[in-house]
């Protein structure tokens, strides 16, 4: 880790110079917008009982206040202690991902004495979820079986890019008025019009993945706003979007490869032998078959990385997806394949949505090359290397080089005007790489880095590990942050172990940590 930190800090400044900051009228909104009123209803689930739901309309273009009004969903756990915090805004990343439910959950998981201080706020943001309008450019558009990912003939990849570029379409016909509103900073500025609906002079902040990007560049834009922030496992900000998810291929390879290695030391319940190398050749082999023959007609190349991919941002998932690799190679049982697609690797309507509002604001972030050889050069050139997800992920993103609205300029976060920012980050997390947790913890001046070592998961805090939460709580509590250590890390927690299979009786999965990876779903 300290090796790694020495040729990242020399690297922050020069990376930190390629973005440009925010346009100076992009810092306030617009006096004339009106303070909307929220009207809170109950929305009770069996696992929130307290939970509270309203909509907010904002307007369309924030430039334009008195202009076309849209509808974002917005929940809440009322604070129930006489210390108040204010609100604890919590995103659970994306871009795309719905955090109605989230603040039921982070409510839940806190320390009862801490959640009571605050009121936690979820919300849909804009085009998510129950907010109006719900992107869904191309319904059924991950059906199964879809082309294989590995262009290694001209049709297949003729194949893939008439799916991308008809997806593309299909979103400028559908939503052509909406697209160039469909972006973080539009989204960052419904954030501070729900601070005002809140009636809260600032906000506290916690989000995962994508949601710490949206964190920082609310932050940037809004910094006398932001009271306290969280920020678990982060996006690197000099690199979005293009290049971070290449950087995402490298990255995902080894987790993939490190389930092949878990798999290996559990030989006696799967029965694939002992050495890594060799398990995961059967099981490109079982992609090959699988190539050729899909399980039940659903479950194709293609497929199949959907289905192992969330093995990457979560390990609680590897004894499921073990047990599947086994009995197709074992056994020739593909059923227990076809359950863990349709668990893990199928999409159904709000995945199509989520992923409309993903592509909608990552190709309208950033700039992306709109030359295809470009994306077909530098796909194969990491393919080389990371052959597990690139070409799945590639065409994932794909839709980009052909997206009918202009890109912003990203956005450059760095800060010197936050309070203490807390960061938690993962050595491994395959999501989003370490790199990106040490880059923004030097762009953010005077924020905190811990580090959860060895840990491969992506979204490590309120999952099981003490450690963190320890830190989260404190901060949360009263604003303490930890100071100091070696390295760029302030505070260093271990890993969790690796999970046990499912047919070990001492296997005990965290029920937090499924809950949580549940709801911050896959891709972002």
């Amino acid at each position: 880790m300290k090796k790694r930190a020495a040729a990242l800090s020399g690297a922050v400044a020069v990376l930190a110079g390629m973005v440009t900051a925010v346009p100076a009228d992009a810092n306030a909104r617009s006096a004339a917008a009106p303070v909307a009123k929220l009207a809170w209803k109950k929305c009770a689930t069996s696992d929130y009982p307290t939970l509270q739901c309203a909509s907010l309309k904002v307007p369309l273009d924030h430039d334009n206040p008195q202009g076309r009004k849209i509808t974002i969903a917005l929940s809440r756990i009322p604070h129930t202690a006489k210390k108040y915090q204010g609100p604890l805004l919590v995103n659970p990343g994306g871009p795309g991902g719905s955090g109605i439910t989230l603040a039921g959950f982070v409510a839940s998981s806190l320390p009862k004495e801490v959640a009571a201080q605050y009121d936690v706020i979820g919300f849909d943001p804009r085009g998510v979820g129950a907010g109006k309008p719900a992107l869904d450019c191309k319904p059924d558009y991950f059906s199964p079986v879809r082309p294989d990912s590995v262009p290694t003939t001209p049709k297949t990849e003729q194949a893939n890019l008439n799916r991308v570029r008809a997806f593309a379409k299909a979103c400028a016909t559908k939503y052509r008025d909406v697209l160039p509103y469909i972006d973080t900073i539009s989204a960052v500025k419904d954030m501070d019009a729900i601070r005002e609906a809140l009636g809260a002079r600032q906000i506290n902040y916690f989000g995962y993945s994508y949601g710490t990007y949206l964190g920082a560049v609310y932050g940037k834009l809004f910094p006398n706003r932001v009271r306290r922030a969280v920020l678990d496992s982060v996006v690197d900000p000099t690199g979005v979007w293009y290049d971070d998810n290449l950087r995402q291929d490298y990255a995902f390879n080894d987790r993939h490869r490190a389930l092949m290695a878990w798999i290996a030391k559990n030989d006696k319940t799967y029965k694939l032998g002992t050495d890594p190398e060799k398990i995961e050749a059967k099981w490109y082999a079982m992609r090959s078959a699988l190539a050729k023959k899909p399980a039940d007609g659903k479950v194709g190349a293609s497929e199949l990385e959907d289905t192992f991919l969330p093995g990457g941002y979560y390990n609680g998932y590897w004894p499921f997806l073990a047990d599947a690799f086994a009995s197709y190679v074992n056994t020739k049982d593909d059923d227990p394949l076809v359950e863990a697609y349709e668990n893990f690797g199928a999409v159904d309507a709000e995945g199509d949505n989520g992923y409309s509002v993903y592509a909608a604001v990552q190709c309208r972030d950033a700039p992306w090359p709109r030359d295809w050889g470009t994306w077909r050069d530098d796909n194969w050139e990491v393919y080389e290397k990371a052959p597990f997800m690139t070409w799945n992920n590639a065409w994932y993103n794909a839709p980009c080089a052909f997206w009918p609205t202009k890109s912003l300029t990203p956005v450059d976060v760095s800060n010197t005007a936050l309070p203490p920012v807390l960061i938690f980050q993962a050595t491994e997390d395959a999501a989003t790489p370490y790199e990106g947790g040490v880059i923004t913890h030097h762009l953010l001046r005077g924020s905190s880095l811990v580090v959860e070592e060895g840990g491969g998961n992506h979204g490590i805090t309120l999952s099981g590990n003490a450690c963190l939460d320890k830190h989260l709580g404190a901060y949360l509590s009263d604003g303490t942050v930890p100071r100091g250590g070696d390295g760029e890390a302030d505070a260093v927690c271990e890993k969790q172990p690796d999970p046990k299979p499912l047919s070990d009786e001492s296997a005990s999965p965290s029920s937090r940590g499924s809950t949580l990876h549940g709801l911050l779903g896959f891709r972002g």
